[in-house]
């Protein structure tokens, strides 16, 4: 009877999961730390949200269905309440203060990086687990907030190392956008559709220039495949007082409408705060073409856009674009509490602003060196010993260091394994060291340039290369001299590179 093998379970990710590797994740720290440095010498304290809030709480997405997981990933606990990951990290900052309204001190200065996830079609780019990076200030009715808001991330921009030119600020004010709405009869419920149709016409502004724009804001655009967006159907009189709204904005600039007209007014303060503070129109501009998605905006909305150029996947050159934004939600804590609690924030997205950085060649993930390798040339109880007590010894003045973990007896794979993790340095004691009270340091780096240069095996042999005998007691201060060798090795090298 033929033997029936069994059935071995796929290894696959869930689509629009990854995995990262300890490159990324050394490379997200460190970036993470420059972004924290900013928060922090602006005054702002951390706080932690989880992962899960209930449903109703997070408010964005409630389908009429009787599975709320439209947009967000949900479970029903035991209790038959909803639960489901956080989209972003505003809503449940808004549930955390509404829950301790009465012990938090406000102006509430806070921040908090975290995994958001998103119920969404995957595609190139776009991720259904990703991290965020946010900054809010809740309890501050004035726009000198949205002011700072706005001067910390360009602050954020440059402490990352994106120089004045490959940035900037864009700032604008729902209620210029809510305004002229209302200014050309797409106010009220009914028109909520129409008025997104608008929006998202407008937000193609930079894509499409102003005739495209015109036409999506008509009849509609046919672009260039023959496939036909239909618009939004104003006719020339609004279309050209959308034009003036979102065109460049001047002090003597009017919506002939009281809230597009306060909304002005905020933009001319914020210009004129952050100017005070140093941050001209290269750094922070006011741009009434900004549209931002989310409905709980009340007023000043912003924008960090990167200006250079890179190459999409379908190999055509195109500005980077935006790697985080924010704004005015005066809202959102007044829904479990009642009472008006602006409040104001931006959000960082970790992972394209990553992306933005490794294309601008600001990411050097060679600084964490692989470990010195301890290699096990006997494995009874007693030498086993002596090998982790090396390793302590090299720990503890601050080197990092492993012992060799698998098979000992064959101890061309300890080398093996050694290189392929890159190791600079291994340490090799057998029974004939041992006696004489030394060890062998074989410096790998080295020996593999001059391995180079060494053309047959009887040289090899003769000259093992980059190989030092020293007394078990100098074995901690010659890894460190050979280790600060390296290292000025790679400076030289970086600084040889830096001048081509």
């Amino acid at each position: 009877m033929a033997k029936t093998k069994p059935n071995k379970l796929k290894a696959r990710l869930p689509r629009g999961f990854v995995d990262r590797s300890a490159s990324d994740i050394r490379a997200t720290d460190a970036m993470l730390a420059e972004i924290r440095k900013v928060y922090e010498s602006y005054g702002f304290d951390p706080v932690e949200t989880p992962a899960f809030e209930y449903t109703d709480c997070l408010g964005k997405f409630l389908p009429d269905t009787d599975r709320p997981n439209a947009g967000v990933f949900s479970v029903q606990d035991d209790d038959e309440q909803w639960m489901s990951l956080r989209y972003d990290l505003t809503a449940p900052l808004a549930r955390h203060v509404s829950e301790n309204i009465n012990e938090i001190q406000l102006p509430y200065r806070t921040y908090r990086a975290g995994w958001v996830f998103r119920n969404e079609k995957p595609g190139p780019g776009r991720f259904r687990q990703f991290m965020q990076f946010d900054a809010d200030t809740v309890g501050a009715p004035g726009v000198q907030a949205d002011a700072e808001m706005c001067m910390m991330m360009a602050d954020t921009m440059e402490a990352l190392g994106i120089p004045r030119g490959q940035y900037v600020i864009r700032v604008n004010n729902r209620k210029v956008l809510d305004g002229v709405m209302e200014a050309i009869g797409l106010g009220g419920e009914d028109n909520a559709e129409r008025r997104l149709t608008v929006l998202r016409a407008i937000d193609k502004l930079d894509k499409f220039g102003i005739e495209g724009v015109r036409l999506l804001l008509g009849e509609g655009r046919k672009d260039e495949s023959g496939d036909f967006t239909k618009g939004a159907g104003l006719d020339a009189e609004q279309v050209a007082k959308l034009e003036n709204a979102v065109g460049a904005f001047s002090a003597d600039k009017t919506i002939g409408n009281a809230t597009g007209d306060e909304g002005l007014a905020e933009l001319a303060d914020i210009q004129s705060l952050v100017t005070a503070g140093g941050y001209g129109p290269d750094r922070i501009k006011i741009d009434p073409s900004v549209v931002r998605g989310l409905e709980y905006y009340t007023g000043p909305v912003y924008e960090a856009e990167l200006l250079f150029d890179v190459t999409n996947e379908k190999g055509e050159v195109v500005q980077f674009g935006s790697v985080g934004g924010g704004g005015r939600y005066d809202g959102l804590v007044k829904r479990f509490t009642g009472r008006d609690v602006p409040a104001t924030g931006f959000s960082i997205g970790v992972s394209r602003l990553m992306t933005a950085l490794k294309n601008l060649g600001k990411l050097d993930t060679q600084d964490v060196l692989a470990p010195v390798l301890v290699t096990v040339m006997d494995g009874d109880t007693a030498s086993l010993a002596r090998y982790q007590k090396m390793t302590q010894d090299l720990r503890a003045a601050g080197i990092r260091a492993e012992m060799y973990q698998g098979n000992w007896k064959k101890f061309g794979n300890q080398l093996k394994y050694a290189d392929r993790r890159g190791c600079p340095l291994a340490i090799i004691q057998g029974s004939e060291e041992r006696g004489e009270g030394v060890v062998q340091v074989k410096d790998l780096i080295e020996g593999k340039r001059l391995s180079g240069e060494i053309t047959d095996n009887v040289t090899w042999r003769e000259s093992r290369p980059a190989q030092v005998s020293v007394a078990e007691a100098d074995l901690v201060v010659t890894v460190a001299r050979m280790l600060a060798e390296h290292a000025e090795d790679r400076a030289r090298a970086g600084a040889g590179g830096a001048g081509e």
